[in-house]
């Protein structure tokens, strides 16, 4: 069984997220898809940024905020919703500004999201 307070003790709302997707089970999946999906995910947000592309960047931003909100990561939730709204408007310079901070959020639900799903094996 794996230790679920490795989530809640590092700010995962894992009651909300549970209203979402039902059981641990149904998590925990959703969580090694994330984690998969962000392997390719994340090099295209910084690619796409590099490359100015504020269209396909709002997509992939997008997607990491739907994901973080049904997995519980709050504070992910937030700041990839300033990413979608200010790539949707095209405003570049806060995208830039902000990213440092998508990446740190990104990397630290990563690892814990890692760290969980090894506890269990």
């Amino acid at each position: 069984m794996k230790d679920v307070s490795i989530l809640t003790d590092n700010g995962v709302d894992l009651d909300k997220a549970l209203e979402y997707l039902g059981d641990l089970s149904f998590y925990d999946e959703t969580l090694e898809t994330f984690l998969e999906e962000n392997e390719e995910r994340v090099p295209n947000i910084k690619k796409y940024l590099d490359e100015q592309n504020m269209e396909d960047y709002a997509i992939l931003v997008h997607a990491i905020k739907s994901d973080s909100k049904y997995l519980g990561f709050m504070s992910l939730f937030d700041i990839a919703y300033e990413h979608e709204m200010a790539s949707k408007a095209n405003n570049i310079d806060e995208v830039k500004n902000k990213f440092a901070k998508l990446m740190e959020e990104i990397d630290k639900y990563t690892e814990l999201s890692k760290k969980y799903l090894k506890e269990g094996e």
